[in-house]
């Protein structure tokens, strides 16, 4: 697969990722290459990520527990700790190694060491590949609360070999396909429709899908890099799926949800309120709704669930002047921006959502 100019880096594919990655070690002279990997990316990715490495080098693994509840400033003050104990300047290079809570936390930590090294992105998780390893953002939660603290700063590149996803559990591939279902809908009606019929999917497929919705991303992120227009496109579904993935993380008596039954959760609730809000038509929500909830099943909300997470949505990002701004659809594969949605239909969006 030819590999995709970002303008500011380049994202590799397969084999040939780690040919360009071989040259780049080899013609920058860094004096310290760290790999950053979780628990689960240091058993089952690294070796394979090793044996692919043909330059000569010394390289220094650094390891942080597995999972969302460790990413967190705490887990980047230990990092940072390691970095200056294992002599790390500013001419050093960290690799990061694995799903988004590692390319995340991994690219914010790189940018802040001394004010800044350079990293590459090297995702492991679908969720990773499509979205959260490309476009330069980068942070960690504060508490509960999603992607509080960070910087958008860019990779020196990103390589995604899709033969990782071999050590996946299907509920982690799951997850991934929900940013994908999202880049249809915000932008190609034809890659939604053919991405909804998962059934008929295999890995050549899902490899050629993976590149058209990061060419996707790409192309949104290339014209909008900093997110003060087209960019908030890609957070339909977010706003209230952030606000629900943050209120299960941080409730004890809930079950933590993986980032994309969030999202495919806050894509249903924001595909209602784009009928009351921007023309979705009746029929294509009820499609989107079945793709998510055939996919994803139903998540349960009581009363005193939507009144917590409608409260949480004065965190997200996307606010300012105290209005609480929403990127909805107009039609499967096109969206609109910063709209303001009365809290009544929020609570609407959820009895529909139930129903």
């Amino acid at each position: 697969m030819k590999s995709i100019d970002s303008g500011a880096y380049s994202i590799h594919f397969n084999e040939h990722c780690y040919v360009e990655l071989n040259s780049f070690l080899e013609s920058s002279n860094f004096s310290n290459i760290f790999i950053f990997v979780d628990i689960n990316t240091h058993e089952y990715c690294l070796p394979t990520f090793l044996s692919n490495i043909s330059y000569s080098c010394e390289l220094e693994i650094i390891e942080m527990e597995a999972g969302e509840h460790h990413k967190n400033l705490d887990t980047c003050t230990q990092v940072w700790h390691t970095l200056s104990e294992l002599d790390a300047d500013r001419k050093s290079l960290l690799i990061n190694l694995g799903g988004g809570v590692v390319t995340d936390l991994g690219g914010f930590v790189a940018s802040t060491f001394k004010r800044g090294i350079s990293f590459i992105n090297v995702p492991t998780s679908l969720l990773a590949m499509v979205d959260a390893s490309v476009g330069g953002k980068t942070g960690v939660d504060l508490g509960g609360l999603k992607n509080q603290v960070g910087i958008i700063n860019f990779p020196k590149m990103v390589l995604i070999d899709p033969l990782f996803l071999k050590s996946l559990p299907k509920y982690e591939i799951r997850s991934g396909v929900a940013e994908m279902l999202k880049h249809g809908l915000i932008k190609d009606a034809e890659y939604w429709k053919r991405l909804s019929d998962l059934k008929s999917l295999n890995l050549y497929d899902l490899e050629c899908l993976i590149y058209e919705s990061v060419v996707i991303k790409n192309e949104i992120v290339k014209r909008d890099p900093n997110e003060f227009g087209e960019r908030k496109q890609l957070n339909f579904g977010h706003t209230l799926g952030h606000a629900i993935e943050s209120y299960f993380l941080s409730s004890n008596n809930k079950t933590t949800l993986l980032h994309g039954e969030a999202i495919a959760v806050g894509m249903v609730l924001e595909a209602y309120l784009s009928t009351k809000n921007c023309g979705l038509i009746n029929e294509e929500l009820l499609q989107i709704k079945k793709v998510f909830t055939n996919l994803y099943g139903i998540v349960k909300f009581n009363k005193k669930d939507k009144d917590s997470i409608i409260d949480l949505l004065k965190y997200d990002k996307k606010n300012s002047h105290g209005e609480i701004k929403f990127a909805l659809l107009e039609c499967i594969g096109k969206s609109n921006i910063d709209v303001i949605v009365n809290e009544d239909i929020i609570n609407e969006a959820f009895s529909y959502y139930a129903s």
